[in-house]
């Protein structure tokens, strides 16, 4: 599923939660999505701050490294 479509998907649950209710299989599906947005949001984030440099003051360039 496109990263539009997600997005546009669990917005469609949440509105028929506040209006109406969900089931219990539109319950699962909107909890698989939040889980799957979650997963792509954190990848995408770990993907960037992997890329990222530090210049420091001196001039010397390091990478972000995780702790």
């Amino acid at each position: 599923m496109e990263f539009d479509q997600l997005i546009k998907r669990i917005n469609e649950l949440s509105r028929k939660f506040k209006a109406e209710g969900l089931t219990e299989s539109e319950k699962e599906e909107q909890t698989l999505l939040r889980n799957e947005y979650r997963a792509r949001v954190i990848g995408n984030l770990s993907s960037h701050l992997d890329s990222m440099k530090i210049q420091y003051p001196d001039g010397s360039i390091k990478d972000v490294k995780r702790k």
